[in-house]
Parts: structure tokens; C-alpha cells; sequence
């Protein structure tokens, strides 16, 4: 039925929200915006960095956008020292998938920097083929990204699966017809999730895995 499996990264494939709170709130501190709670936080995980920018600051301007990015960036990508890790079972879990035939896709409100710094870091570069970056496209929850994934890999939309665990995932796939998984250990609380019709609602990463094999 499904060819095509799209992640998310942040919050899906990594356990990176802490991190992502923790140099959000550094950044803002040292820009004087203030101090940004952990939830506000939170809420923009999985937006383009602009977009969530906007969403938590809404008197930002755009140079006010330009010296966050940097200064979030300064932290996220080296000063903040806050853990990130893969989420349990996921390597071996995507390694099975991919053995299994299907192709694995990522699309993701990180940058392309942002992106390839954590394929090298965990070593699953080379288990996607297609990668999107929201800052090479249109942010979440547009369902542009993944009409680029689709184009790109020759694939109808009901031959492929979003797999997230924002509102943001699940709105974007609904948007492009595409069916959609919720994984409920993310940043997003299971009310926001629910409203998107997701085919099913993981709470472990393998349960993709188990439910695809009882499909096929």
C-alpha cells in the first residue's frame, strides 16, 4: 500500500525538544525579547524558523528575525550543551523499513545546516533518499514540502505516509491527501494531534514497523 515513509526529525526520529527550548529562550534573553516559556516553545516546534519567530515574538521585524536565527543557531548547533538523543529503537527500526522495500523520506522545519549536521552526527544519512528543509521551501503545515517529496520520488499520495508528532505534520499531510502517523511522545499533546485523522496514534517508534506488517 505505502512506498514512501516521511519523517519529521525534531521530535520524531531525535529527542531534541529540550534542546530547541533551552537555545530558543538563551537567544531571546540576549536579543531583549524577554523570557519565553517552555510551552510557548514548544508549540512552534516543527515551523520554519521565521514562521516560529513570528508566533512567539509578534512585534519581531525582519532584522529582529535575521539576529535570532543567528543567535539561535549560535546555541542549537554548538553553545547549548542540553542532550539530544534518537528516540529508542529508531535505528534499527528504520534500518528494518528500508530492508523491507520501502523508501524513507525526511521533511523537517530544520535548516538545511541544521539538517545535515544531525545526519552526520547519527549516522542515518544514507538511509533517506529525499531530504526537505524548511528553509529551502515552505514551512509546515503548507503541503508544499511534501508535494516536492512526492514529485521527487515519483510517488501518489496515497502510496505514501507522513509520520510526526506536531499538529503542523499532520496538518501538512491532511493538506496534501496524504495519510498520517501521530507519535505521541513528541512536542505536541495528543488534542492537538487528534483533530488530523491520523491512521494510527504511536506511542513507540517500532509501532510504525508492527502496523505496516500487519498491513502488508
Amino acid at each position: 500500500m505505502y512506498k514512501l515513509l516521511i519523517f519529521d526529525w525534531d521530535g520524531t526520529i531525535i529527542d531534541s525538544a529540550a534542546r530547541i527550548v533551552s537555545s530558543m529562550q538563551q537567544a531571546s534573553r540576549d536579543l531583549g525579547y524577554g523570557e519565553l516559556t517552555d510551552t510557548a516553545v514548544q508549540h512552534i516546534i516543527g515551523l520554519g524558523l521565521p514562521e516560529a519567530l513570528v508566533e512567539l515574538i509578534p512585534t519581531i521585524d525582519e532584522a529582529g528575525i535575521l539576529a535570532m536565527r543567528e543567535r539561535y543557531g549560535y546555541y542549537y548547533l554548538g553553545a547549548d550543551d542540553t542532550p539530544t538523543a534518537l528516540f529508542d529503537g529508531v535505528e534499527a527500526s528504520l534500518g528494518r523499513l528500508k530492508s523491507a522495500g520501502y523508501r524513507l523520506a525526511v521533511a523537517t522545519g530544520k535548516s538545511r545546516r541544521g539538517l545535515e549536521k544531525v545526519f552526520d552526527e547519527t549516522g542515518l544519512r544514507d538511509l533517506f533518499e529525499i531530504s526537505r528543509c524548511a528553509d529551502e521551501t515552505t514551512s509546515k503545515p503548507d503541503p508544499h514540502m511534501l508535494h516536492e517529496i512526492l514529485q521527487e520520488a515519483g510517488v501518489k499520495a496515497d502510496e505514501a505516509l507522513m509520520i510526526g508528532d506536531t499538529s503542523f505534520d499532520l496538518e501538512m499531510g491532511q493538506r496534501a491527501d496524504v495519510d498520517r502517523v501521530a507519535m505521541t511522545y513528541g512536542a505536541h499533546p495528543l488534542e492537538r494531534l487528534t483533530p488530523w485523522s491520523p491512521v494510527l496514534m504511536a506511542d513507540q517508534f517500532i509501532q510504525i514497523e508492527q502496523w505496516l506488517e500487519q498491513k502488508s
